[in-house]
């Protein structure tokens, strides 16, 4: 999912390992979109890798919001915008989780 969203060019993608932390999955990707247009570039590289994955995400929230959550069940992927990145600061609320990867 990680390299999926690196290669569709999100900036600033990081790989959370939650486990020991949240009971309803094990890891969080977050990743930055700059524009509605790579927004969706970034929903269908998701979708895509998801291909292989036990389930097909399931998508919550709206582009024109700056956010797009989808579930996998075990991992959880946040795309959000620049400005709604920053004020939900995820890796902040999730400090404790380790990271176990980061691409800027």
């Amino acid at each position: 999912m990680v390299d999926a969203l690196a290669d569709r060019q999100a900036a600033d993608v990081v790989l959370l390992d939650v486990q020991e932390y949240a009971g309803f999955a094990d890891y969080f990707v977050i990743a930055t979109s700059g524009s509605d247009r790579q927004m969706r570039a970034l929903v269908e590289a998701v979708d895509s890798a998801a291909d292989g994955h036990e389930r097909h995400p399931r998508w919550e929230g709206k582009s024109d919001e700056g956010w797009l959550l989808a579930d996998l069940g075990d991992v959880i992927v946040h795309l959000l915008t620049v400005e709604e990145r920053a004020r939900y600061d995820l890796e902040g609320l999730w400090q404790r989780a380790q990271e176990v990867v980061h691409i800027q």
